[in-house]
């Protein structure tokens, strides 16, 4: 998921035949791209979700994980920025469906009392993807540097086909929850619809988790996608080679995401002892006061360093939401309900990242402060979420 985030700049200043990555048309349109995408994740945690509950989450999770690993391998291809944003789209609705599904498998398979557990590993293979993601991209940069060859940044979408392998071990080692199949038998074929989530007790669920996944995911978005392109246009580093930026993009990501590791442990101690929504409420606040605090002002690269290391270890609090938001919902619901309200944030998700993408032409202000203020801004949505997790049920484990 991110491979795109890391060479954006630089790979729509190519198909856009730009002078730099400063020019204001690559932000505009490397955002619209990364709209796309989360607006596919949105669509595709919700219909994939619904595929988990009728179909069963194995069956389901295969699709997924064919879904984003052949349409992240197309983006190589990708001629045009509008080529680039709809095979980000497709390959988006894979990722999205995945979390869904593997949320609900893991949540009806693991013993409760050990959910903030699996929640940090779970969140930890998202982090050592990142890495490899971020491995690919420096190796790429590297090689590129040593061979003398230049817009190579295409070629890291063809480490996206490799998950494809994974489908022929899940076939034959991952079977059916019984939790599910349970839930089936027990329904004699009265499956609940997507409108069971705007019902009776379900409504004010769906509703704050809604609401809480949408601001949150937003400003964090926010964060992951500007705050490489804002390292860029640092006054410290303009001067530097394509290659060398890619190569402070990549270790920058390597420290947020190195460092989000311990964020998820730290997330589900928390959770262990506070319980889910008290723990994220935390997270909230201490997510928006580093973040606040590191793009208030304009900083060199040096002092930024100390600053990413905050932030990502705020990160847990997605780890929370792995493990937290599944059983809120009933089983025939599941994956459903989980899919829905988790990624339909990304649609907010989506609108916020354009918004900041063109928030520099609005503002009419330098290159340097553009993305500043946008992450500067981006993080008072912290703040809503806090207050709306705390809102939140409590699961029966954390009592």
């Amino acid at each position: 998921m991110h491979l795109y985030t890391i060479v954006a700049a630089p790979f729509v200043m190519q198909l856009l035949h730009a002078p730099s990555t400063m020019d204001p048309e690559v932000g505009k349109y490397s955002s619209i791209i990364q709209a796309a995408f989360l607006v596919g994740w949105a669509l595709g945690g919700g219909f994939f979700g619904r595929v988990g509950d009728l179909l069963g989450r194995t069956r389901a999770l295969n699709l997924t994980i064919l879904t984003y690993a052949v349409f992240t391998g197309l983006s190589f291809f990708a001629q045009t920025w509008w080529q680039l944003g709809i095979f980000r789209f497709l390959a988006a609705l894979g990722i999205g469906g995945e979390w869904a599904v593997g949320a609900s498998l893991l949540s009806e398979t693991w013993p409760k009392r050990w959910r903030p557990w699996m929640a940090a590993v779970l969140q930890t293979g998202v982090n050592l993807g990142v890495l490899l993601a971020t491995g690919v991209v420096f190796g790429v940069a590297k090689f590129s540097e040593y061979v003398g060859a230049q817009n190579t940044e295409r070629y890291v979408f063809l480490a996206g086909i490799l998950p494809a392998l994974l489908t022929l071990w899940i076939r034959h080692n991952v079977p059916e929850t019984a939790e599910w199949h349970q839930a089936r038998a027990e329904a004699k074929g009265r499956q609940p619809g997507i409108l069971d989530l705007f019902r009776g007790d379900v409504l004010p669920v769906t509703l704050r988790t809604l609401s809480t996944c949408a601001v949150t995911l937003t400003a964090h978005w926010a964060f992951l996608f500007w705050y490489g392109v804002h390292l860029r246009n640092l006054p410290d580093v303009q001067a530097w080679s394509a290659t060398d930026k890619s190569l402070l993009a990549s270790k920058a990501m390597f420290v947020v995401m190195g460092v989000s590791i311990f964020g998820n442990f730290l997330a589900a101690v928390l959770a262990r002892f506070m319980g889910y929504p008290r723990a994220i409420a935390l997270l909230c606040a201490a997510y928006f006061l580093v973040m606040f605090t590191a793009y208030s002002k304009e900083r060199p690269l040096s002092e930024l360093w100390f600053f990413l290391v905050g932030i990502g270890s705020c990160h847990g609090i997605f780890a929370l939401f792995t493990m937290y938001l599944p059983p809120l919902f009933p089983t025939l619901l599941r994956t459903t309900g989980a899919g829905f309200c988790y990624n339909i944030g990304r649609i907010a998700a989506a609108g916020g990242t354009v918004v900041f993408g063109v928030l520099p032409q609005i503002a009419g202000t330098s290159a340097v402060g553009d993305y500043r203020l946008a992450l500067y801004y981006a993080s008072f949505l912290f703040i809503p979420g806090c207050l709306i997790a705390l809102t939140m049920p409590s699961l029966r484990e954390d009592a």
